[in-house]
């Protein structure tokens, strides 16, 4: 078979599909031949608008409020497990992958000033807010896809406010005065992702077809008679994910916990007006694109950075802005906190739709779930004002069990003892990845006498 399969690679080489299934039959032929498998991918969601940390506790783990200053919280370190215990409302629907997943709270980030958004500062771990080209500087997921580079480096996908903003350069560096675009508008990142497969007249026969299915039926005919049985089937695994994104209508009826007094009238969430149906269909196009290996390293922004902030969820059933909320203000019987408790629940109803799909591929002796990150923050930090005094994050996957997991940490409050920042989260993402680094971003200078290097040891086995 391994002859066979060389042929189909060559194959392919030859035809409209190569760059779009070859990542794919490679990855059948190692796994066949019993070659390990290396893949290491990473995903960052990044919510606007802040997360409080006591929404983030588990059940019976008390975490109260910390004072917005020096010192201002408990000097003892809490490591938690988590099975057992109920998750948080906003984080239920990732219980599946409770084993896989880490709470991580206390982290600071206070080079990164603060406000409404941090800007590139969230995932640069350096000064945010508005920064002119020259000013911005990288961020982790452009160095992290600089260690893991990917047919596409570094994929970013998102919603604006703005129903006229096709990409945003909100969050995402590559380097200095160097900002990565967020595409807006999942039709148009569709055609981006997928329609790379096709030059010239090819590339205009695959927009006018609109699904990469049918463009690629008979390169998948070919692959599929170039793999024995359980491969096959394997094969199969990939391609119900291309499924998806034939099935353009919006499922977010199907979505619990909303307040929508009626579902949604079926539309084609790739060009909807409606953002919960934008953000949909990106995930869906996010999952595509790390399956089939075009990327190893995807950013999805829900309306991160300053000018995007105050988006209201007309899709849950919302009426006002998340501006609103940010300045206590309730909806729909619910205070300020129940708002940002369903807003964040319907992301991770998605993460959870994300982390469904990849644990459904077979990668070695596992699934793409187990060589993939996935972690969810807020551009705001811990607050709608923000001061970044903490930084709450969620941690999906084990990186084939070198993450310690199954878990709800709280580092010592800023400038006690114990105390860490972001920048060390990051360190530790890109030594997963493999990278040598032992420093990212700038360092605090209120922390000087602390270690603003290298990873989180807690977090690593």
């Amino acid at each position: 078979m391994i002859t066979t399969r060389r042929n189909t690679l060559k194959t392919l080489g030859l035809s409209a599909g190569a760059t779009f299934l070859h990542p794919i039959v490679s990855r059948l032929e190692a796994q066949a031949a019993g070659k390990p498998i290396t893949a290491k991918r990473f995903v960052f969601v990044v919510e606007s608008n802040g997360v409080k940390a006591q929404q983030m506790a588990p059940e019976g783990v008390v975490r109260k409020e910390r004072d917005q200053k020096p010192l201002n919280g408990p000097d003892s370190f809490v490591d938690v497990s988590l099975t057992g215990r109920k998750l948080p409302f906003s984080l239920e629907p990732v219980s599946a992958w409770k084993d896989k997943m880490t709470i991580v709270n206390g982290l600071s980030g206070r080079i990164c000033g603060g406000g409404h958004s941090n800007d590139h500062g969230a995932l640069g771990a350096v000064p945010g807010g508005r920064k002119g080209p020259a000013e911005v500087q990288e961020t982790i997921d452009a160095a992290l896809a600089k260690t893991l580079p990917g047919i596409f480096p570094h994929v970013g996908l998102g919603i604006s406010k703005r129903l006229e903003n096709n990409v945003v350069y909100s969050i995402s560096a590559w380097g200095q005065g160097k900002k990565l675009p967020i595409i807006c508008h999942p039709l148009q990142a569709y055609n981006t992702l997928f329609g790379s497969v096709a030059d010239g007249s090819a590339r205009q026969e695959f927009i006018a077809k609109n699904n990469v299915l049918d463009f690629l039926k008979d390169d998948i005919k070919s692959a599929e008679r170039g793999l024995s049985t359980s491969e096959r089937e394997q094969f199969g695994a990939y391609l119900e994910t291309f499924e998806t994104l034939r099935d353009r209508q919006s499922k977010l009826n199907e979505i619990k916990h909303t307040l929508r007094e009626k579902g949604p009238v079926a539309s084609d969430k790739y060009t909807s007006k409606v953002e919960t149906d934008r953000l949909d269909a990106q995930f869906d196009l996010g999952a595509a694109a790390l399956i089939c290996g075009l990327t190893n390293v995807l950013t999805i922004s829900s309306a991160a950075g300053e000018q995007d902030f105050d988006i209201n969820f007309s899709g849950l059933g919302l009426k006002a802005g998340k501006h609103h909320y940010g300045h206590g203000g309730g909806e729909n019987g619910m205070t300020y906190l129940g708002v940002y408790d369903m807003i964040r629940r319907y992301h991770f109803d998605l993460i959870a739709g994300l982390c469904k799909k990849l644990d459904a591929v077979k990668e070695g002796d596992g699934t793409m779930l187990d060589n993939t990150v996935i972690i969810y923050l807020s551009d705001g930090a811990e607050a709608h004002h923000s001061r970044c005094w903490e930084w709450p994050m969620v941690v999906m996957g084990n990186m084939g069990g070198k993450l310690k997991s199954n878990r709800y940490i709280d580092y010592p409050g800023y400038a006690q003892k114990g105390h860490r920042t972001i920048a060390n989260m990051y360190v530790t993402l890109l030594q997963l990845a493999g990278s040598s680094r032992t420093s990212f971003g700038m360092a605090d200078p209120a922390l000087k006498d602390f270690d603003q290097h290298g990873p989180l040891a807690e977090l690593l086995v």
